[in-house]
């Protein structure tokens, strides 16, 4: 008996959990909607191993990812509307229309150029009757920060964007005004919320100008803040306090502290080396 492929013995698995007799109860119960959270929480979980190089984990995160498409086409396959066989063959049919540079007889000059044709092969692919708006097709489930980044870009395709970074940042502090005022006059959780929402909307603007992801750098500064912090944690519990029993100015000159040795650690360039020496320093 030869082994099976390993794709074939994850959707035979599958269908065993789905089983209506003998497979999972948990499994059995669920529906596309609500395996969705599922499937975004995995999708982070390979982020954040990316993120931190841990690639054992990233193996592992990829198969759990990947049970989450094939647990979609389980379902969809019982109901009738597709099966997984259907999503790869989809798929590759796709990428290969959308690479005629690669699979056909396009040439482009440029990686801007291959970015441009691309965008018009998905609108010619989703072309209905009914004209499209600008901004049509970025779905709502989005993270709002990549949301507003995407908002951003297919207006900016339309010729609604800034061409240089300064006014975007003129706009952050335009928006930092607006919220400082309404927090001078007391202003209620809407209008702070509409405020604070203007300032981070402005900030992921400048991210896109900046050809950054802000989802990427947050999740690099909240991993720097949780670095320090338990740093802080630990150099109050050789003393034998701990946050909570210490003062945030005590706390404070610990963060700095933290920060330095961080900054000492970091490798300095061949070039302010030789300079440093030559300086005495």
């Amino acid at each position: 008996m030869t082994e099976q492929h390993p794709i074939d013995a994850l959707l035979a698995l599958m269908a065993r959990l789905r089983d209506p007799e003998n497979g999972c109860p948990w499994d059995r119960q669920q529906t596309c909607a609500t395996i969705v959270p599922h499937t975004i929480e995995e999708a982070y979980e390979v982020a954040d191993a990316i993120a931190r190089e841990d690639w054992v984990e990233l193996r592992s995160e990829l198969g759990d990812l990947l049970f989450q498409v094939v647990f979609y086409a389980q379902i969809a396959r019982e109901e009738g509307r597709f099966d997984f066989a259907d999503v790869t063959r989809g798929i590759v049919e796709k990428m290969t229309r959308r690479h005629p540079h690669v699979f056909g007889d396009e040439h482009y000059a440029s990686a801007a150029e291959q970015t441009a044709a691309w965008e018009r092969i998905k609108s010619a692919e989703k072309a209905s009757p009914q004209p499209a708006g600008a901004l049509d097709g970025i779905p709502l489930a989005l993270p709002a920060l990549a949301r507003a980044v995407k908002l951003q870009k297919k207006a900016a395709r339309v010729g609604f964007d800034w061409g240089a970074v300064e006014p975007v940042l003129a706009k952050i502090q335009e928006e930092i005004g607006e919220i400082r005022h309404e927090i001078a006059v007391q202003a209620g959780p809407e209008r702070l919320a509409d405020e604070l929402g203007d300032v981070l909307f402005a900030v992921a603007n400048l991210a896109r100008h900046l050809k950054l992801d802000p989802e990427a750098a947050l999740r690099g500064t909240n991993a720097k803040f949780e670095r320090r912090f338990r740093r802080i944690e630990q150099w109050l519990a050789e003393q034998g306090h701990t946050p909570t029993d210490s003062t945030l100015t005590e706390m404070d000159a610990l963060w700095e502290q933290a920060k330095r040795e961080e900054a000492l650690k970091t490798p300095v360039p061949l070039a302010e080396k030789a300079q440093g020496q030559e300086s005495g320093i």
